[in-house]
């Protein structure tokens, strides 16, 4: 069994929490039964590994979300990368193409496509797994999975069954429609479009050469940005005749909007908040340093990071995207492959930033040609490499270096430092890579 999880997309629906760098299925809002917490990616993948431990995974995903994915599943995880965002039929194009020649999976093996930010129990994973099944059978070209509507939402498209079986022939396929509209498919027994399907391998193949003129996933990786932007839906689903749907009645919920998400927590505040007895169906996630405190409200999300701080009507919150638009900001936190950052203050000539690198982990050997650095560690032990000298660091040490100096540090426990950046010409740019020597 082989799984395309599509991870994509910007985080500006769920501001200040999410940016172009740290979209909603990163953010770690779900509680574990340990009591720690997981993001949308971190259940998701769980969960596929529980329904079913043999899967092979392969996360979809664009390169600014590459880091986030090996913090928070490790730099193992397989992951087709492309070169820059397109839409979901060029993804999956090139996911195909990955697992046919870099991953060597024979045609006939079945592929189920889904999105990494579901939030579902166990059961959905299930049905994800028997999907996948039913196309390694070959029962039809293509089967999707039909989730039982709770209302006419005009934000997923709807499938129309034959019939009323678990499992049955699709006879219309309707994009994302207005609220009438949907209104009158769930009266003919339409199903939400949950964005899952499966084939086999070799169908997906077919589908991009038809529309894509390539010989292997190198050669479609050197052309992706001319591709146009599609989606599977659009380019392939409506078009197959040969269509199917199982049918999904359990809990499945699409977190999109603030007011969906509290939805989903178990506990009305993550982070330092405090809420008084007056307040109702509140929800507080304070990424912050400081507390906050909520009285007397009703019906409101409070959300606070480094980015920003959202107060809104739950409803409202749905409407954020104009006025997250508007703003020019700069990105303040990130999940890295070592660790996290987050900034603290920005100056005319200076930025302060706190690092935190976990365990084994290391930045890249590189160096600035615009900025001067000044490393101040608080916590933790490591070793820097600063033009090929290294050196142990531990609380308390200070390590400066020059605009084209080479450096890079190494933590051999969870480290955190205080990095101070000097220069007119502050820039995510102005970044030189090298190999580091044995």
């Amino acid at each position: 069994m082989n799984i395309i999880l599509l991870s994509g997309g910007s985080g500006k629906r769920l501001w200040p929490l999410s940016n172009d760098v740290r979209s909603k299925q990163f953010i770690k809002l779900f509680q574990t039964e340990a009591g720690s917490y997981e993001s949308m990616l971190q259940r998701v993948y769980r969960q596929i590994r529980e329904a079913d431990p043999k899967a092979g995974i392969t996360i979809a995903t664009s390169k600014a979300q590459v880091s986030a994915i090996h913090n928070q599943l490790g730099a193992q995880t397989d992951l087709c990368v492309e070169p820059c965002r397109r839409d979901t039929f060029p993804a999956i194009a090139l996911a195909a193409a990955w697992l046919h020649d870099r991953r060597h999976i024979e045609r006939e093996e079945a592929v189920v496509v889904c999105p990494v930010d579901s939030f579902a129990d166990q059961s959905y994973f299930e049905a994800v797994i028997r999907l996948g099944e039913m196309a390694r059978e070959g029962m039809a070209k293509l089967l999707l999975l039909g989730i039982a509507p709770s209302y006419p939402s005009e934000k997923y498209g709807y499938i129309l069954p034959a019939d009323e079986k678990e499992v049955s022939r699709v006879t219309g396929f309707w994009e994302k429609p207005a609220a009438k509209q949907a209104a009158d498919y769930i009266r003919q027994g339409g199903l939400w479009n949950g964005g899952v399907f499966a084939s086999q391998l070799g169908y997906l193949l077919d589908r991009a050469h038809e529309k894509i003129e390539f010989t292997d996933y190198d050669d479609l990786f050197s052309q992706y940005e001319t591709l146009e932007s599609i989606s599977f839906d659009h380019a392939v689903a409506e078009k197959e005749r040969d269509l199917f749907v199982l049918r999904f009645g359990g809990e499945w919920k699409d977190l999109g909007t603030w007011n969906t998400l509290t939805e989903a927590m178990e506990e009305p505040s993550v982070g330092s908040a405090v809420l008084d007895s007056s307040c109702n169906n509140v929800h507080v996630i304070n990424e912050l340093d400081v507390p906050v405190l909520c009285m007397g409200l009703s019906d409101v999300v409070v959300s606070a990071s480094p980015e920003g701080i959202l107060v809104s009507d739950k409803e409202s919150s749905s409407y954020i995207m104009p006025y997250v638009e508007r703003m020019d900001q700069k990105i303040m936190f990130a999940d890295k492959s070592w660790g996290s950052f987050r900034v603290m203050d920005v100056e005319a000539e200076s930025m302060t930033i706190k690092v935190t690198l976990n365990p084994g982990r290391s930045m890249n050997y590189h160096s600035h040609e615009r900025r001067d650095e000044v490393w101040t560690v608080i916590a933790g032990r490591g070793r820097t490499i600063v033009d090929g000298m290294e050196q142990p660091v531990s609380a308390g040490d200070v390590v400066t270096m020059q605009a084209g100096c080479r450096h890079t540090v190494i933590a051999d426990t969870e480290l955190k430092m205080i990095e101070v950046q000097l220069g007119r010409e502050i820039s995510v740019h102005d970044k030189k890579k090298y190999e580091l020597e044995e």
